[in-house]
């Protein structure tokens, strides 16, 4: 079975909370996106043309930082990619992730938490910052999932 890696944004608690069960599934490691500069609930206020979140997905080139890189990436035949749904598409911060590391030779499966949004077209915005990796569609999960339905769905893109 391939080594995974189980990676997320989550500035609001959801991702984590499905990332963490996704690896304790699957047992693989986590790492978390974190920002050099928190996101306040007023950043993250979609109905606010003014917000952090607002502007930087308005701008395609937009790339917020990262705290911290992922140091080991190598280790890993699979990358889990986890984030909230924004404005239909993955937030900037995880195009800034996907740039700043080699995904040459890797699988990176997306996954997403939304308040009603699919995950669309995620995948080609992220293979496009990673041309040399194979990255798959993806899936949504609401807050409900079951820990042996991510291990289900998980478990096909490590026998890959």
């Amino acid at each position: 079975m391939k080594t995974a890696l189980v990676a997320y944004f989550s500035p609001t608690g959801a991702t984590k909370r499905i990332g963490d069960m996704l690896a304790a599934a699957i047992g693989a490691k986590t790492f978390e996106i974190i920002p050099k500069e928190f996101y306040t609930e007023s950043d993250l206020d979609w109905t606010n043309d003014n917000s952090r979140s607002s502007i930087e997905m308005k701008d395609r080139s937009s790339r917020p930082e990262v705290a911290s890189r992922v140091r080991d990436l190598e280790k890993y035949d699979v990358i889990f990619l986890g984030f909230p749904i924004w404005w239909y598409r993955e937030p900037s911060i995880i195009d800034t992730f996907v740039e700043m590391h080699n995904f040459d030779k890797k699988l990176i499966v997306p996954f997403a938490t939304s308040g009603g949004s699919p995950i669309a077209d995620s995948y080609k915005g992220i293979q496009a910052l990673a041309p040399h990796a194979h990255v798959e569609r993806g899936r949504v999960f609401d807050s409900g999932i079951e820990m042996d339905e991510l291990k289900k769905w998980a478990e096909r893109y490590l026998r890959k």
